[in-house]
């Protein structure tokens, strides 16, 4: 404990039990070495393979059980060694420090084979049989692991230890329980001796949380604050005074007159694992509610019940205008739009830009110069907010939103319920955008967000998501999200029952001037429409005839027309993506949004089915009222005879 700065260590973020693996070259003591730990004493007689031993909770500070599994070093056992290698939570590999070629083995076989394998468990190296070290030649363990450690990250300590005697031999499990719930390689880069920059983010948010006064130190009070909400007691002024001489004298301005600085901060991170204290920065982590990823723990936190496929969460009000205010104090040139760096700023206390991957990633609207617009920004939060509540309100969290999670989301109403009371209160729509290949759904998806047009075609792999906010007559704006199902998907994609609950409009789009491309349409608008029927989650449609500017096969127009016509939907819109004659489809589609009672594609047998129940309904109400009457006209009856003998 620096200067009485810390305190207790973390349980361990809610681990209950570890599972050692113990790995190495026969005879190298991997057996001897957990006997004599499970039973303090070295054992006489020690099987080939012992079978799994477990040490109790007590046995460590942590108060965590310890199951370890000697595993057997034979080739023909290596299905079984592979196996307790991928259930183990942390590896430990021996060799024997009287056969140095058994130290060769760790990385000529053992450390390559874990990588092979991809074992992601961090690894313990131990040198077993200390006491029959030659003493004539003495050798340094720092000299012949630095190099090895230094290829070989996933090395959290190296130890030597004697089963005979004990020395160390307790120490290798609790080296081993250190490296699972207090590990040293997520936070510190250890070829570079500076903090990873996961940490230093997660550090820098931390610093802004307890700087209640916003003045960029954290003086005496929030210094206090700080340690007695990470371990229970405040520091004395004398304690206080001394860590910040600490930090004074090794990083100059890590203090000023008011307090500490957010570069004094982070060296006392550095400084708790320079010192081996891991498990001091691990427990301020954690009370911050930081996992082992360095990312808040997204199952604690708070979301509303979506009760039925059919409902979707959304931002509220509240939320969306703390987004434009924290979006405006990032807009240094006040151009409406971030470069990268702003945005890069904006999120530096969460542990990545959230949006540089898929389907995040090129999902919203950016300048010519690759800048993020307003209406880029809120789509993409609007996105992260349809797939991942979760994300969205940990990095909602992560940049400084402290208002209660209850009041982050709404939950919308489901979709059937619109339905009959034909509106809906949704300010975010989805659209899946089906069609057959080189249709045209690519253009229309890059079209949303201001893209040009390309002549060169490129097959979308995979699916894609793009969103934008969309102007709607008299000042209404709404957020429009677009997903494109390739055609090679769109069998199993229908083939889920509730495929088409969260779809509040279902774009079907063919190339005008292809036959082919056509029909390949009609067959999935026929489709939606009958597992819309089947499901119950009858969705709006639009038809879209693109590619406008070419020559339209004839026969498709009036087949097109006539389909529409049977469905009950209404005729197909006509774009050119190539001319910019999009003829408002994006209004188009918001407005039949909006209108969820309409455009809902009515197939033959489905209007025969819906007939069918109507009748069966009409005749259930005209024998109920009939039996009401019948029921009252015999009350009447027997009223009349009763006052008559009377």
């Amino acid at each position: 404990m620096l200067g009485g700065f810390g305190g207790k260590s973390s349980s361990g973020g809610g681990r209950k039990s570890l599972r050692v693996a113990v790995a190495g070259d026969k005879g190298t003591g991997k057996s001897s070495l957990i006997s004599a730990v499970a039973s303090e004493t070295f054992p006489d007689n020690v099987p080939r393979v012992l079978p799994p031993t477990t040490l109790p909770a007590d046995a460590y500070p942590d108060y965590i059980p310890i199951t370890i599994i000697d595993t057997p070093s034979s080739i023909d056992n290596r299905i079984k060694l592979i196996e307790e290698f991928r259930k183990a939570d942390v590896v430990i590999l021996t060799y024997a420090c009287d056969q140095p070629p058994t130290l060769d083995r760790l990385s000529s076989y053992w450390l390559p084979e874990l990588r092979r394998l991809q074992i992601k468990a961090p690894v313990i190296v131990v040198g077993c049989k200390l006491d029959l070290r030659d003493e004539r030649s003495p050798v340094k363990l720092e000299d012949i692991m630095a190099p090895i450690m230094k290829e070989y990250r996933e090395i959290e300590t190296c130890i030597e230890c004697s089963a005979l005697t004990l020395i160390q031999a307790p120490d290798v499990f609790y080296y081993a329980l250190k490296a699972v719930l207090h590990p040293t390689f997520p936070l510190f880069d250890q070829e570079k001796q500076c903090l990873k920059p996961r940490l230093r983010r997660a550090v820098q948010r931390i610093f802004n949380f307890c700087d209640q006064d916003l003045d960029g130190v954290l003086n005496d009070a929030e210094l206090n604050d700080f340690q007695v909400n990470c371990f229970g007691a405040p520091l004395d002024p004398v304690e206080l005074m001394g860590v910040k001489r600490v930090v004074q004298e090794r990083q100059p301005d890590g203090v000023t007159d008011l307090g500490l600085t957010l570069p004094g901060f982070l060296f006392l991170f550095s400084l708790f694992i320079e010192r081996g204290r891991p498990e001091t920065a691990w427990a301020i982590l954690r009370k911050f509610g930081y996992n082992d990823s360095l990312e808040l723990n997204t199952e604690l936190l708070p979301l509303p019940a979506k009760h039925s496929p059919d409902q979707s969460i959304e931002l509220t009000n509240e939320t969306m205008d703390f987004l434009r205010g924290f979006f405006q104090l990032y807009d240094l040139d006040n151009d409406g739009a971030l470069r990268p760096d702003e945005l890069d700023d904006l999120f530096k206390t969460a542990p990545d830009s959230p949006w540089l991957e898929a389907p995040y990633k090129d999902a919203a609207e950016k300048t010519p110069g690759g800048k993020l617009t307003i209406n880029g920004f809120l789509s993409e939060w609007a996105l992260m907010t349809l797939l991942d509540p979760r994300k969205t309100l940990a990095n909602l969290i992560y940049i400084g939103y402290g208002h209660d999670p209850a009041s982050t989301f709404s939950v919308t109403r489901k979709r059937s319920v619109d339905r009959k009371k034909q509106r809906t209160e949704r300010n975010v729509f989805q659209c899946f955008v089906f069609g057959p290949k080189k249709s045209g759904k690519s253009a229309i998806l890059d079209s949303f967000l201001g893209r040009k047009f390309s002549d060169s075609y490129k097959a979308t792999v995979g699916e894609r998501y793009v969103a934008n906010v969309v102007d709607q007559p008299g000042g209404c704006k709404k957020t429009l999200i677009l997903r494109e199902i390739p055609e090679d998907r769109v069998k199993k994609f229908l083939a889920n029952k509730e495929a088409l609950a969260a779809c509040d409009v279902a774009v079907v789009v063919y190339d005008s001037s292809d036959v082919y491309s056509w029909r390949k349409a009609r067959e999935m608008l026929m489709e939606i429409a009958r597992k819309g029927e089947e499901s119950g989650y009858g969705t709006p449609c639009v038809l879209v005839a693109a590619k406008d500017d070419l020559d339209a096969y004839p026969m498709s127009v009036q087949e097109s027309d006539r389909v529409c016509m049977e469905l009950g939907i209404d005729i197909p819109v006509s774009v050119s993506m190539k001319d910019d004659e999009r003829n408002s489809l994006f209004r188009k589609i918001v407005s039949t949004a909006e209108n969820p009672h309409m455009s809902v594609p009515e197939t033959e047998s489905g209007r025969r089915s819906k007939n069918i129940r109507q009748v069966v309904n009409s005749s259930l109400l005209f024998v109920s009222v009939g039996t009401a009457l019948g029921f009252a006209g015999l009350a009447a009856y027997r009223a009349y005879s009763a006052r008559k003998n009377a």
